[in-house]
């Protein structure tokens, strides 16, 4: 199935909202509790690229004491959200939330122990340049966790998905996960990708029906 993009930011303020009142709380934990296994064991910078209103740097960063989250995003109105979400957490001074392209960081090289990222490649009409960004903020030892999307093979296997999210959805949140299914990446896309960029000793996997993950644990 040929990909089809979506807009690479979604930043107006309905958008925002929507997208964080859909209830992805049991993946966003899963998420959490995988980066924490595979990040290392001290005090550590850590980046969320695309993260978002917050949700999973919130979850890390309540049972991580000993890191400091930079969370990154274009999405203006997202980081807005992101925001209150920190403040009533009181992680304000564990975690910030920069508006930043992902495409082109503005950090030193290696300032992170670990980079992650949910669902953001996705969005990117050319996801290469993020994932040499990657390559060039983390440290050389550094840990990696990045799940998105697959695409799914055929139209049937996508409308199966998208039926199976269940009836507390609505149509236009139907809609956008069928769009972003349609964005998605194959498996064998992002092993490419992670080779163009020379991010060795990366673990890329099918994670799910509809999810892949390219993992690496921190190394000494």
């Amino acid at each position: 199935m040929p990909r089809i993009l979506e807009p690479e930011v979604m930043d107006s303020w309905e958008e925002a909202v929507e997208y964080d009142e859909m209830d992805f709380t049991e993946v966003n934990t899963a998420f959490a509790k995988s980066v924490i296994e595979f990040g290392p064991n001290f005090e550590a910078n850590v980046l969320d690229v695309g993260t978002g209103t917050a949700r999973i740097p919130i979850l890390i960063a309540s049972r991580c004491p000993q890191w400091q989250i930079w969370g990154i995003d274009l999405a203006k109105s997202m980081l807005q959200l992101g925001m209150r979400h920190v403040k009533n957490a009181g992680l304000e001074q564990q975690i910030l939330l920069e508006t930043v392209d992902a495409k082109k960081m503005p950090y030193p090289n290696g300032q992170f122990q670990m980079v992650i990222s949910n669902s953001l490649v996705h969005h990117l009409p050319d996801p290469l340049p993020f994932f040499h960004e990657v390559a060039r903020v983390l440290q050389p030892q550094g840990a990696i966790f990045i799940r998105d999307l697959i695409r799914p093979a055929n139209v049937e296997i996508m409308e199966s998905l998208v039926a199976s999210i269940g009836a507390e959805y609505d149509e236009q949140q139907k809609k956008l996960f069928r769009d972003s299914l349609n964005a998605a990446l194959t498996l064998d896309e992002v092993h490419d990708l992670i080779k163009q960029a020379n991010l060795s000793d990366v673990k890329v996997y099918q994670s799910s029906d509809r999810h892949w993950t390219a993992q690496r644990a921190w190394h000494y």
